[in-house]
């Protein structure tokens, strides 16, 4: 048996090497959800009033207990003068689905207000629902009181748990689609359609930039949580307590962009990718190549290496065999530990060895060989001494005659 086994990484880049960018926003967190990676912090767990990423956890609440097609009324709801707005009448009725656009595209307080009452019956009952589902995900620093998310004592978080949060939410892929729209257009029952515009403008700034959530209010400042993919891999970046929108937007873009400067996807092992042979039985000379039974990719950072190692090959496998059975298995390995496990399998069938390949294998086998001359020793001795008896008993036989 022949194990290839592989280090696959590469070098250093200088986009690797170079620190963090200069981040001034009083908290800020940048993770990389594959590796789990804290890559950057500040002030991470540092429990802050969080404006409208409140929103984060209604639409988390309402995408679980309601159905995207199910029709909704708007309920009343009496606005300050500076709240945003999706807007809605008393009345109005629309799918969740177009309710959660109003809520996470314009940060539409009017759908926040309904969302609860019609998913929970009041707004109290359903911000006690928020609250447990913060406990369930295990946000330490994370208390609601307000499914809208105007400055409210008691309403707060932190960095780390709305980055945590949201990764729970990426999950749902109508939130991503959702938060990766520039616009949309809410349609209400009866002809009305509102249109209405992302205010997260960092989607029409960057290509890559695809979510998530803004907030301002007095007295949390501009926020933001942002998250990019590009070339497979995804950032979530949180930044909180800004004095203006372009900081807020600053911010979050240095983030993300450091993010998918330091990671790419590593190909650890490709289907049909040779990694050991096996010698055939009866066919002296003859090999079979064991390959990966499929492609493992996997998200590192640059210049970090991915080891395989094979377990279970044979030394020698005995046709027939059919292409693809699995001959071992392929442990891919990050950071010290088994991420994936691959099976090892026949690249080609291998037919059953014939009559002659069996005797001609005996015959090159030194063992076989010995055997043989063992057993036709064996056997000469055997007749000499049986020709021998048997002289012996005629010339008993013939003296007895003459007697």
């Amino acid at each position: 048996m022949t194990l290839l086994l592989l280090v696959v990484g590469g070098p250093a880049t200088a986009a690797r090497a170079a620190g963090p960018p200069p981040i001034d926003a009083p908290a800020a967190v940048l993770v990389e959800p594959a590796t789990g990676d804290i890559v950057y912090q500040r002030n991470a767990d540092q429990r802050r009033p969080i404006a409208s990423t409140t929103k984060l956890m209604t639409a988390l609440v309402a995408l679980e207990k309601l159905n995207l097609d199910d029709v909704l009324a708007q309920v009343p709801y009496n606005p300050a003068g500076a709240e945003s707005l999706a807007g809605l009448r008393a009345g109005d009725r629309m799918s969740v689905a177009d309710f959660i656009r109003g809520l996470l595209l314009p940060s539409g307080n009017d759908a926040a207000e309904t969302l609860a009452v019609r998913t929970a019956g009041s707004r109290s009952a359903f911000v006690k629902l928020m609250n447990q589902r913060a406990q369930q995900i295990g946000l330490k620093n994370t208390h609601f009181e307000t499914p809208v998310g105007l400055d409210t004592a008691g309403n707060y978080s932190s960095a780390s748990d709305l980055a945590a949060l949201t990764l729970v939410l990426r999950m749902n892929g109508f939130f991503r689609e959702t938060t990766n729209r520039p616009d949309a257009d809410l349609k209400v029952r009866g002809g009305r359609t509102i249109h209405v515009v992302n205010r997260n403008t960092l989607l029409r700034r960057a290509a890559y930039v695809n979510g998530a959530k803004t907030g301002h209010t007095n007295q949390a400042g501009y926020c933001l949580v942002g998250s990019a993919t590009r070339d497979g891999v995804t950032v979530v970046s949180v930044v909180l307590g800004t004095g203006s929108e372009e900081a807020r937007d600053r911010n979050s873009l240095r983030l993300l962009r450091y993010g998918l400067q330091r990671y790419h996807v590593v190909a650890a092992v490709r289907r049909d990718q040779p990694l050991a042979t096996a010698g055939v039985r009866y066919r002296d000379g003859t090999t079979l190549r064991l390959v990966a039974s499929r492609t493992v990719e996997r998200t590192a950072r640059r210049g970090e290496k991915l080891s395989t190692t094979l377990v279970g090959v044979p030394d020698e496998v005995e046709g027939p065999l059919a292409k693809g059975t699995r001959l071992g298995t392929v442990l891919v390995r990050q950071r010290g530990r088994t991420v994936d496990r691959v099976a090892l399998v026949a690249a080609r069938d291998v037919p059953a060895a014939t009559a002659t390949e069996r005797l001609s294998d005996y015959g090159r086998r030194r063992g076989t060989i010995f055997l043989l001359v063992g057993f036709v020793g064996g056997s000469l001795l055997l007749v000499l001494l049986r020709r021998r008896s048997t002289r012996r008993e005629r010339s008993a036989g013939t003296e007895a005659e003459i007697a």
